[in-house]
């Protein structure tokens, strides 16, 4: 929560990393695991014993904290779902150093959409605008923190669901504002399991005397994690597939949805 804690001097280390990941960023979507392209992945890892191996693999890759990870293939990036609160507080607090804006490198592999909605931060936003592709077209991409905290707040009230990531662990440096099943990590966590993105410290309550059944929230809902139950005229939610996200409370007229912590949740605790 503190981005004042993550160095310049860290940072620095891993420019070369950063570089190398973001020239061949494209790549992540076809990376291999143990030789295995992701085209049929799922169903291996469905498998017993071959799936047992690809899934230890595979999350090693994912966390991996070692100096000679590989950048080419993504180790060590991964991410966890926020409330926009939480990720304004981040770009709040960040020490020094520019921020930008690029587009969204899932939404344009999968849909072949441009649309700039990663907020960078750190030595990532001296690395990406060498990388034409990435930066935005006739649209401001340098930002100052204001700017950055109210295009964070205008994606969040889209649907989009806030999310930070290592790029390395432990280096923090980019909050995107994300969409299922396009993003790529989203997709592996709910396709695979595996925990490229982890769920936010909160889960969404809803109070039963303040929701009226206007089903919005549902629509709004990423994850399923809320149903509309004609025989009540109510919501509820299905905490185990709640990403703590938050999203669903911004089309809520009756102010009936909240987030509450996620570890004095009976049963959630520790379910990220």
């Amino acid at each position: 929560m503190n981005a004042r804690n993550y160095s310049e001097e860290l940072g620095e280390q891993l420019k070369p990393y950063l570089e190398e990941q973001w020239k061949n960023m494209e790549t992540l979507f076809i990376r291999k695991v143990m030789g295995f392209s992701s085209i049929g992945l799922g169903y291996k890892m469905q498998m017993p014993l071959i799936g047992r191996v690809l899934r230890t693999a595979a999350e090693r890759q994912i966390h991996n904290e070692s100096h000679s990870r590989n950048p080419v293939r993504g180790d060590g990036h991964f991410g966890q779902v926020l409330p926009l609160e939480d990720a304004q507080h981040i770009i709040g607090n960040l020490a020094t150093g520019k921020i930008i804006k690029n587009y969204c490198l899932c939404r344009w592999m999968q849909r072949g959409v441009k649309d700039a909605v990663c907020i960078n931060f750190g030595s990532l936003s001296e690395i990406i605008p060498k990388l034409d592709r990435y930066i935005p077209v006739d649209e401001k991409w340098q930002l100052d923190r204001e700017e950055a905290i109210q295009a964070l707040e205008e994606q969040n009230k889209k649907g989009y669901v806030a999310s930070v990531w290592f790029q390395p662990v432990p280096y923090i440096n980019a909050i995107c504002s994300c969409e299922s099943p396009e993003c790529g990590g989203l997709r592996l966590r709910n396709d695979f399991g595996l925990k490229t993105v982890y769920k936010a410290e909160y889960v969404i309550d809803v109070d039963a005397d303040q929701c009226q059944g206007c089903k919005r929230c549902v629509s709004q809902c990423q994850f399923g994690a809320l149903r509309y139950l004609p025989s009540i005229d109510r919501v509820i939610v299905n905490q185990d597939k709640c990403f703590g996200c938050g999203t669903c409370r911004h089309v809520c007229a009756h102010d009936a949805l909240k987030l509450v912590p996620r570890e004095e949740v009976p049963g959630q605790a520790g379910n990220y």
